[in-house]
């Protein structure tokens, strides 16, 4: 007896332990929205270097979460693990203390490549700490609520240390965590491997990172400074390369991406779901973040309090889903929870320039029930929709679509409230917090000002209008199928998910990136 609750003792401080990375690796995601107008002061960015700074992080991550997946799989899930904690410990020590914004994007990378190899390897470890299946539930079900609140909670811890410190003290507290980690990791985590061995397709992750590089850099440019040839050249490049990626993974026998799976629309709707509400919530984050202290003139402290609600909405959300879900199915979770955040982000419309904290509220409480659910169910939804071979590449689909959400969002979104900002607000600087900085008469500050929210409506109204038309998607083809079809002929999973809404594990396993992290958790 006593052998057994010790067991489970240091399965549970297992969990811990590992949920401190985990935690970390999403906070950094939202962390810096924030603090962008104090690294603007200290560091004078450019508009397109502002944005980088933001979204490389995410960038990183993103691309390199299926490739490290397998990398763990051949050279050990602690081990990388390891690796990957004291990288993004260093990472966050260089990023502290950059003195240039080339630098400090620089180690935002760096914190971003540690990043993806935290993401797939700390959930695999679970499959060891707990052979119970419903324990295992329960630590996964721990785990995804971490991961969700971290993204909610990464501006407020921001705003409390922005308070007392300089800008960079918002990832030195990465530094503590990490170092607990690397001192309890070895004693309380055990060793995983894949049982497969497969090996990295270089040439894909290269074409893949450097496709998505390029093109974003050719938006952002174009964005902050207008058309000009060579980064159109570059974002030309970036799209040939992006092709290149497609076709080779359709022909190469290991794909870092199965394309195939996009086949079945259940399974595309929930990796859309899995993008798109990553995207509207980080791009809204980074602007109402500047519109609350450049616009409204609050404090970083006052700002990061009136960002608590929506987080913990957020948070509650995501924790309670799971239970939610079983009485209400998937299906309709995933539709509510678009039409959720589109009636969230349009009450973003009327902020104005002298008043707009009251909308701010409601706007993030409402969005953050959407995106709560979104956070929960787009795994066990995507999952489930494609054979038990193929588990792994849709779960890994899953959680890129996350990262990629994150850096997309401020890449795409927020370069068109920069253009907006450029083409209507004043003929000083290409964004807010650098305006902000220059001697303005009271007229042009007003300029600037307005123009600014201008940019702020006109992206949360298009992130409404495409997650209205995702939510109306998925009624048309969820709804549609189930209406359609008898419970005897469905051999597809996915037309199962649709009419019989079964009883799916309620558990995330959007951080799972191969088909044996899979079968580790299925053990037991």
């Amino acid at each position: 007896m006593n052998r057994t609750r010790n067991t489970e003792l240091r399965s549970w401080l297992g969990l811990l332990v590992v949920l401190g990375p985990v935690l970390l690796v999403a906070m950094d995601g939202s962390v810096l929205f924030l603090a962008m107008p104090a690294i603007t002061d200290a560091l004078s960015p450019s508009a397109d270097q502002s944005l980088w700074i933001l979204d490389s992080y995410g960038f990183a991550v993103g691309s390199l979460l299926i490739a490290f997946g397998t990398i763990g799989d051949r050279y050990g899930r602690k081990r990388l693990l390891m690796i990957g904690a004291a990288i993004f410990g260093l990472g966050s020590v260089g990023a502290a203390f950059a003195t240039s914004p080339e630098l400090l994007i620089a180690f935002r990378v760096l914190m971003g490549v540690a990043g993806a190899t935290l993401l797939p390897s700390a959930l695999a470890v679970l499959g060891t700490l707990f052979t119970d299946p419903r324990k295992r539930a329960q630590a996964i079900g721990i785990f995804a609520a971490t991961f969700a609140a971290g993204f909610a909670i990464g501006p407020i811890v921001a705003g409390q240390l922005l308070t007392h410190f300089w800008w960079g003290s918002v990832l030195l507290i990465n530094v503590p965590v990490v170092l607990v980690f690397l001192v309890l990791a070895p004693i309380l985590l055990g060793e995983v491997r894949g049982s497969g061995g497969v090996g990295v397709d270089i040439v894909s992750v290269l074409t893949s990172a450097s496709g998505l590089l390029l093109s974003m850099y050719a938006v952002k440019h174009v964005a902050a400074e207008a058309f000009s040839a060579g980064p159109m050249v570059l974002g030309m490049a970036g799209v040939a390369l992006l092709a290149v990626f497609g076709r080779r993974q359709r022909r190469i026998d290991n794909p870092l991406i199965d394309f195939t799976l996009f086949r079945n629309p259940v399974f595309t709707i929930a990796i859309i779901t899995g993008f798109l509400p990553l995207a509207a919530w980080s791009a809204t984050a980074y602007l109402t973040a500047t519109y609350l202290q450049s616009v409204l003139g609050l404090s970083i402290a006052d700002a990061a309090l009136l960002a608590v609600p929506g987080a913990l909405v957020l948070t509650v959300t995501a924790v309670v889903t799971p239970a939610v879900v079983t009485r209400i199915g998937h299906s309709t979770a995933l539709i509510t929870a678009h039409f959720t955040i589109a009636a969230g982000l349009l009450l973003l419309l009327p902020t104005g320039t002298g008043t707009g904290i009251g909308w701010y509220i409601a706007a993030t409480a409402v969005a953050g029930i959407g995106y709560g659910i979104s956070f929960s169910v787009v795994a066990d939804i995507a999952v489930p929709t494609v054979p038990t071979e193929r588990a792994g590449s849709a779960a890994a689909l899953a959680e890129t679509a996350n990262e990629l959400g994150n850096a997309l969002g401020i890449a795409l979104l927020g370069s068109l409230a920069a253009a907006l900002f450029r083409l209507n607000g004043p003929d000083l600087a290409p964004t807010l917090p650098e305006t902000l900085h220059l001697a303005l008469t009271p007229t042009t500050l007003e300029d600037a000002r307005a123009a600014f929210t201008t940019g702020l409506h006109v992206v949360a109204a298009t992130a409404a209008t495409l997650h209205a038309a995702l939510g109306l998607t998925a009624i048309r083809i969820l709804r549609g199928r189930a209406a359609g079809h008898s419970d005897e002929v469905f051999a597809d999973p996915a037309l199962a998910l649709v009419t019989r809404e079964p009883e799916l594990p309620t558990v995330t396993l959007g951080k799972v990136v191969t088909a044996g992290d899979v079968a580790s958790l299925e053990k037991g």
